[in-house]
């Protein structure tokens, strides 16, 4: 099984790396006569195309880049961030956004990537345990500003009596790299915070194969007296 996920980590960067250099691909013809969605949207650049149609990739947005419709594409995605950050395909537009790519629309400014951050935020924790929108997780925590990381990690670090987050994202295949890049880009304050509650489970989380992952952080972040 941890073979498998790193095999999943290497797709997903190789890929992205593919759709970085990319040619942009040609648009298929619209359907019939149906020149624009009711949003004023080409029908050919949906967020439903852009999640289940390989070709829509953000490259290919930039088609668009200096069209009056591209604010109605720029919204729809901010709709659908939530959705799109889940989807094998659309969770590399929402990457884009959060790097401040020139994927996406040679967009992806500190206002926009804002907005994107704060959609995702409320669900951090259930996103951290996906496949593909712990990728974007961590693309909002090493791209968003401190304020905008602030909130991620209060978010994860909020518990209730019946539900220890970060015990539950440290076991898991995937979001375990989350709390990996906490503890990578956290200022002192947060990192403290992470580390002593990591100490308490040290025991349990050896027992969890991805657990040992953050186990192995620890002991490494401990002999360099961070």
């Amino acid at each position: 099984m941890e073979e498998e996920v790193k095999t999943v980590h290497r797709e997903q960067h190789a890929a992205k790396e593919m759709f970085a250099t990319e040619e942009v691909m040609s648009i298929p013809e619209p359907l019939a006569s149906d020149k624009s969605s009711s949003k004023g949207i080409p029908p050919e650049i949906t967020t439903h195309k852009l999640s289940i149609d390989p070709r829509f990739k953000p490259r290919v947005l930039e088609r668009y880049s200096e069209n009056p419709q591209s604010q109605c594409i720029v919204h729809e995605i901010f709709d659908s961030a939530y959705a799109l950050a889940q989807d094998q395909n659309g969770n590399y537009v929402t990457q884009g956004w959060t790097e401040g790519s020139i994927m996406c629309l040679e967009r992806g400014k500190p206002h926009e990537r804002s907005r994107i951050i704060e959609k995702l935020t409320v669900n951090v924790v259930q996103l951290s345990q996906h496949k593909y929108a712990s990728n974007v997780v961590e693309k909002c925590l090493e791209y968003g500003d401190s304020a905008e990381r602030e909130l991620l990690i209060e978010e994860i670090l909020a518990d209730s009596e019946a539900n220890d987050n970060l015990l539950s994202m440290m076991k898991d295949q995937f979001a375990n790299y989350v709390v990996q890049k906490i503890l990578e880009i956290s200022n002192d304050k947060h990192r403290d915070i992470l580390l002593s509650r990591i100490r308490v489970h040290l025991r349990a989380l050896k027992k969890y194969t991805y657990g040992k992952h953050i186990v192995a952080r620890f002991e490494q972040l401990s002999d360099e007296g961070v």
